[in-house]
C-alpha cells in the first residue's frame, strides 16, 4: 500500500492511514521527507521532469496538498510553518548548498541561498527533517538546522 504513497500502521498491523488514490500509482520518486507536528512534507520527483513536488499530508484528517518545489533534488528538507529549508550537496566536495523558502501560496518561493562548508561529503539523501530541523550528515557528523 505504500508503494504509491505515505500509509501507516498502529502496532497491532491495522492501516491507519493511506493515499487512497491521492497520489500517483507509480512510486513516488522521493528524494526527501520532513515532518512539522501532525504534517509529513515529501519531496518528490514529478516523473515527467517537470521537477520537484512537495506534498503535505495531515496525519489526522488524511488531506494531501500538493505544490511545486523550489529546488530540484535536495537531499535535505525541514519545515516548520510557512518557511523550509532545504539542502542540496556538491557531488564529491565537503560543501552544499542551503536554500531557505517561505510558501508564496503557490509554492514555495526562495529566500535566501548560502554555501557552506563541511565536515565532510553529504551523504546522498541523507537529510533529514524533523519538526522545523534539518538533520544533515556529512563524513561521521550530523549537522542541524532550523528552517
Amino acid at each position: 500500500m505504500s508503494r504509491a504513497g505515505l500509509a501507516g500502521w498502529d502496532s497491532d498491523g491495522r492501516v491507519t492511514r493511506s493515499p487512497r488514490g491521492r497520489l500517483p500509482d507509480r512510486p513516488l520518486q522521493g528524494c526527501a521527507a520532513a515532518t512539522d507536528g501532525d504534517r509529513v512534507w515529501l519531496v518528490r520527483y514529478s516523473g515527467t521532469g517537470s521537477g520537484t513536488f512537495l506534498p503535505r499530508i495531515t496525519s489526522s484528517t488524511g488531506e494531501v496538498v500538493s505544490r511545486p518545489g523550489p529546488v530540484h533534488a535536495p537531499d535535505g528538507f525541514a519545515v516548520r510553518g510557512n518557511r523550509a529549508v532545504m539542502a542540496v550537496r556538491n557531488h564529491n566536495r565537503p560543501s552544499a548548498e542551503l536554500v531557505r523558502a517561505e510558501s508564496d501560496g503557490a509554492g514555495r518561493a526562495v529566500t535566501d541561498r548560502r554555501a557552506i562548508r563541511l565536515p565532510g561529503r553529504v551523504v546522498m539523501h541523507c537529510g533529514q527533517g524533523r519538526d522545523g530541523f534539518l538533520w544533515l550528515r556529512a563524513g561521521n557528523t550530523w549537522l542541524r538546522t532550523r528552517a
